[in-house]
């Protein structure tokens, strides 16, 4: 099998799990460039990867050798490299969200589909062993009738965190926890169970932080089949903890907790799934394993090599986005 060349555009901590899972996927990638727009970052990067690096990003998009692209630049971004990268007829996969409002996330995909190249986004929780397993639960109706779901994201973030220029700011991040932070988590409660409607939201930011968008959220929802879901996610839970999804199903229950999944069935059974490492949950935003990465990236070469789009489509990642959208608008916007 011929071996898909990557570029890599944006060279800021998204870009660490990405290159790790890179090297890992030597045997059916080679990444021609690793490119990022401050000297500083590049100079730093080469100390870490092997990957030939560049500031010149264009060089690296118009690269024939180049098959497809990673782009981890801010979300602001996204749609401005991303048509540099259509127009050169290039596979492109984009670090979520996929842009900062709902307007350009929806030009980003239109765009993609318009190209009729592969695009796929960074929402590495599907491919979790344990979501892997709950998702196979779901669809065998191993715990029955979905009664229930609950997704609670408690994580922190100091406020040194915040006062990094532009985090948690409409300009750069276009939102805080819900599309900066807890996105991950929803993308999957929202592709396991489905959410249909958002019954009411109470949006804030809390006196733990000093920043332009909202640090907590919860909300009561409808889930794909009418039955009550709930959620919350904050980024004010000190010292942070793993997001959970929780399911009540007619013949059992399913806990995902981290990466850990526990499936307790009626008839007495139990079946856990043990993860490893952390989630970034607390101050350490990159402390987590990067296999989930590695098995997306893994997925998005296939998707290239077999002319589908990826298990994380555009399309399904805009639905994710729409549904922070809906849910930021129940809560009337941010309150302090």
């Amino acid at each position: 099998m011929k071996k898909i060349g990557l570029a890599i555009i944006g060279l800021g901590p998204a870009s660490q799990p990405h290159s790790k899972s890179l090297l890992d996927l030597s045997d059916r990638i080679d990444v021609h460039w690793a490119a990022s727009r401050t000297p500083e970052r590049v100079q730093a990067y080469q100390h870490q990867f092997p990957f030939r690096t560049t500031t010149d990003l264009d060089a690296a998009i118009q690269d024939p050798a180049v098959d497809g692209v990673l782009v981890l630049t801010p979300p602001s971004s996204h749609l401005e490299v991303s048509e540099r990268c259509f127009a050169a007829g290039k596979h492109v996969l984009v670090e979520k969200p996929l842009e900062l409002t709902l307007d350009r996330a929806e030009r980003l995909v239109a765009a993609a589909q318009a190209a009729g190249v592969t695009f796929g986004v960074v929402l590495q929780q599907r491919f979790r062993p344990g979501s892997l397993r709950l998702r196979q639960a779901l669809l065998g109706g191993e715990i029955g009738t979905v009664q229930a779901g609950f997704l609670s994201v408690p994580w922190w973030r100091p406020q040194s965190y915040y006062d990094e220029p532009g985090r948690g700011t409409l300009a750069r991040d276009g939102g805080g926890v819900l599309l900066t932070q807890a996105i991950h988590s929803l993308d999957l409660f929202r592709s396991l169970v489905g959410v249909s409607r958002v019954i009411a939201a109470d949006v804030r930011t809390t006196d733990l932080h000093r920043m332009e968008t909202e640090d907590y959220v919860a909300a009561l929802l409808r889930l794909g089949n009418g039955s009550p879901g709930t959620l919350m996610a904050t980024t004010a839970a000190y010292p942070g903890y793993p997001e959970r999804i929780e399911v009540i199903g007619t013949k059992g229950f399913a806990s995902l907790i981290g990466g850990t999944l526990r499936l307790t069935f009626l008839d007495g059974r139990e079946e856990i799934i043990e993860a490893e490492g952390s989630t970034g949950s607390g101050a350490g935003i990159m402390d987590f394993p990067h296999d989930a990465h590695r098995a997306l990236i893994a997925d998005f070469v296939e998707a290239i090599d077999d002319r589908r789009q990826p298990s994380v489509s555009g399309e399904e990642a805009l639905a994710s986005q729409r549904l922070v959208s809906a849910v930021l608008a129940g809560g009337k916007g941010v309150q302090h």
